[in-house]
């Protein structure tokens, strides 16, 4: 059975309220607790005291994305009637913005490593740039993933432009294996760490 306007209206409407709620609590309790502006030191000391709450700000803020994702569907079924090109239009934009916002998002766990050990700096035998770019070809996927479930016929369209970043981020891995393969010698140093470590 297709669900009828009023449940779309009240279920994005509940969807609205949790975005706010957690973006209150992003705001008001972890961002102006943790954060202190000019003073780096004092932050990282912040968030290395309550490393536990600065992983439920990140955890909480992919969940409100999540969440934006499921709106947006919401609003484009209910104002398609009005326009369908603009609706669509505004879909394309949001989307693009939700996607932002999560890959800064997942910056905000780069802030802990700084604060523990310090041995993952030396360990990279592999450029940072194809971590960087497989990251993007991992959120494109997951973009791909959620509009295949909430919007297939949205999904359909977006597939090429979803595509590109993708092909881009495996081709260079790929690429680079073949070509320069990894640097020995760093690796066999982490091997030997981890033999040493117990990991």
């Amino acid at each position: 059975m297709q669900p009828s306007p009023q449940t779309y209206a009240r279920t994005g409407g509940v969807l609205y309220l949790i975005i706010i709620i957690v973006g209150l609590f992003g705001e008001a309790f972890v961002r102006n607790r943790l954060i202190i502006p000019g003073d780096a030191t004092a932050t990282a000391a912040n968030i290395r005291s309550m490393e536990s709450l600065w992983r439920l700000h990140i955890a909480a803020e992919l969940f409100l994305l999540i969440c934006a994702v499921a709106l947006l569907l919401i609003l484009f079924v209910l104002l398609q009637p009005v326009n369908r090109d603009l609706a669509l239009l505004a879909v394309f934009f949001n989307l693009i913005s939700i996607g932002l916002e999560a890959a800064t998002t997942l910056y905000l766990v780069g802030a802990l490593f700084p604060l523990g050990k310090t041995g993952y700096l030396k360990a990279g035998y592999l450029p940072k740039a194809l971590g960087v770019l497989m990251q993007i070809a991992g959120l494109s996927y997951l973009t791909n993933s959620f509009a295949l479930v909430l919007a297939p016929a949205l999904a359909n369209r977006l597939f090429p432009a979803i595509l590109i970043p993708a092909f881009v981020g495996e081709a260079s891995l790929c690429l680079w294996l073949i070509v320069k393969g990894v640097n020995v010698s760093k690796w066999q140093e982490q091997v030997s760490a981890g033999r040493f470590s117990g990991a």
